[in-house]
């Protein structure tokens, strides 16, 4: 579980059953970052919201610091805050993804002529 994670919120008050929600969906995702920067991931969440009348938004965004000094960003606008932490999660596990990828080595072409070669 990620267990530095910072909420606010602007034009919204934080709640015990939305912080227990963002801490279940998103102190997740740091099972899926390559071991190496699991230690000390910051995560900041802001929920926003943006209108005030019959049709009311809320802007959640959340960026998330890892020890290596990648820094990942998503950001959803959305009338229900629990179904926009499910979006911005699903947008950061692709991130996440992306950048396991860029740090795991490559592994290496066996070659196959030597595989394939009979002893002739």
């Amino acid at each position: 579980m990620i267990e530095k994670i910072e909420m606010s919120g602007n034009g919204y008050k934080i709640d015990v059953p939305l912080k227990k929600y963002v801490e279940k969906r998103l102190g997740k995702l740091d099972k899926y970052l390559p071991r190496g920067t699991k230690k000390d991931v910051v995560m900041k969440v802001s929920v926003t919201e943006v209108g005030k009348n019959k049709s009311e938004k809320y802007d959640i965004s959340v960026t998330m610091e890892t020890t290596g000094g990648k820094v990942m960003t998503a950001k959803d606008e959305c009338s229900n805050v629990f179904a926009g932490i499910d979006l911005v999660e699903a947008k950061l596990l692709g991130q996440i993804r992306r950048y396991k990828l860029e740090m795991q080595p490559h592994r290496q072409k066996k070659n196959w002529k030597n595989i394939f070669h009979r002893g002739q």
